[in-house]
């Protein structure tokens, strides 16, 4: 998206997080894409980050090893958000079926199902039958061949023979009885192969990132299904390379073969698939810290919605996209979520990424806060802040955790802050789950490094439940 400011210079306009005035003056944050190439010019510049690392890559660097395992963590945390739209399907169930959803992902021995396991079951038996039997088009060639053997000549190879020395056709054949003619010959570089060959190729490779995303299922049918299949498309490409088959470029418009053969179809279709998905981890790639907002913005209301005094009350409809946006799968207002408290007596609501904040709150730059209201004594509520931070490399999580807390009692003891409560700080675990309290005169932080699968999942909720607990069910004073 590009803007166009009152000099009449363009430039992009980022996702907004946060907006507030300041001394009358409009102010807003707004978010910078991670660059594909792990640095930009800017502005602003960006410099060290790590590249997006390419289908297939082996990787042989440090660099490389900690693109691949962001990426993998970034395509886990999206199995978690795109599991939203199944959901969907039950509205009233939405947050249970959701839940449950999670849970499964819990077992790192039970691996997600996804594109390349779908086609798997169901594209390789067309794959075995295109290979016994090829397309194939017969193109003619001027050569030199016996001339008992000549079967046809075209007006270039007649033209060749006129002007060879001889008064017949013996003679002008000269002493190897040779005359140039056309001779025809199968021909496998057609642009059906050519698709077949890019989707072995491409299948190859993202089977491979899947296996390695569920490497602790090792014993799982699924695991199996998918690696047997890498093997095949990986031996198939080569096969299709041998008969000098190239590849072909995304975009191609399909032939008739490509529209009308029912095996070179679903090859086509299923290779169009993968591409989507490459194009949209492309999008992901840059946008992931937005995507990592939204899960943690479900993990707080699955938090909630766990607890046994918690009742959802309303929540605003969420919207599926077809496709991915800046990092985002879905839409909503403010706030997502109301639930009551009943022991309590208290409302709670999930707002997240709100508009217009008090400048107070807006310093601290959370993205996402819950609102608590007392209904016996209709206070003016307190708000209580949750960081998000997206990090490529694992935060120093007491030392990141201390800053926040100093940052929260800075805001706490202003003259002009708003009733702001304990805060709670959730980043990537990078397969290491971790919590911290933090402690600073009158406020607690809670600081969580959660994953978005396996026990790095488990305990990261159990965290955030035990945080809502403490700080939303029982209470607590502002």
């Amino acid at each position: 998206m590009i803007a166009v400011d009152p000099t009449g210079h363009k430039k992009p306009v980022f996702p907004r997080l946060l907006d507030w005035k300041q001394n009358g003056q409009d102010r807003e944050l707004r978010l910078l894409p991670y660059p594909k190439s792990g640095h930009t010019q800017g502005p602003p510049p960006a410099i060290g980050l790590p590249a997006r690392p390419k289908p297939g890559l082996e990787p042989r660097t440090d660099e490389e090893r900690v693109a691949l395992a962001a990426l993998q963590r970034m395509t886990t945390m999206m199995a978690r958000v795109q599991e939203v739209e199944p959901s969907l399907d039950d509205p009233a169930h939405f947050w249970s079926r959701l839940a449950a959803a999670w849970r499964r992902a819990e077992d790192e021995s039970d691996p997600r199902m996804a594109e390349i396991v779908r086609q798997a079951k169901t594209v390789q038996t067309r794959l075995r039958r295109l290979e016994g039997h090829l397309r194939r088009v017969l193109r003619r060639h001027r050569e030199l061949i016996q001339l008992d053997r000549v079967q046809e000549m075209d007006r270039a190879s007649m033209l060749w023979l006129a002007r060879q020395p001889g008064g017949s056709v013996a003679e002008r054949a000269g002493a190897e009885q040779r005359i140039l003619s056309t001779t025809r010959r199968e021909h496998f570089d057609t642009l059906e192969n050519r698709v077949l060959h890019s989707y072995a190729i491409l299948a190859a490779n993202v089977a491979r990132e899947w296996l390695r995303e569920h490497d602790r299922a090792r014993a799982h049918e699924r695991y199996k299904l998918v690696d047997r299949y890498r093997r095949y498309c990986r031996r198939l490409a080569r096969s299709l390379a041998e008969q000098g088959i190239t590849r072909a470029e995304p975009g191609i418009t399909p032939n008739y073969v490509l529209t009308e053969d029912p095996d070179y179809r679903e090859v086509r279709r299923a290779w169009e698939r993968l591409l989507r998905i490459e194009r949209t981890t492309d999008d992901l790639w840059a946008w992931q810290a937005e995507s990592w907002t939204d899960f943690c913005t479900l993990a707080v209301i699955l938090g909630l919605e766990r607890h046994t005094e918690a009742r959802l009350l309303a929540q605003y409809p969420i919207v599926w996209k077809p496709e991915a946006n800046r990092g985002r799968w879905f839409d909503h207002a403010n706030p997502l979520a109301v639930f009551v408290i009943e022991s309590s007596q208290r409302i709670v609501e999930i707002h997240s990424r709100p508009k217009a904040l008090p400048t107070p709150q807006a310093r601290l730059g959370a993205f996402l806060w819950l609102w608590i209201m007392d209904i016996k004594t209709s206070s003016a509520g307190l708000w209580l802040p949750i960081w998000t931070p997206h990090t490529f490399t694992r935060l120093n999580l007491e030392q990141d955790a201390t800053e926040a807390s100093r940052a929260l009692l800075q805001t706490r003891t202003s003259t002009d802050h708003p009733a702001i409560g304990n805060a709670l700080l959730l980043t990537q675990a990078h397969g290491d789950p971790e919590t911290i309290v933090i402690e600073k005169g009158t406020i607690r932080l809670h600081a969580v490094a959660l994953d978005a699968s396996g026990n790095g999942l488990v305990e990261g909720l159990d965290a955030i439940f035990d945080f809502l607990t403490a700080n939303v069910v029982t209470g607590q004073e502002s």
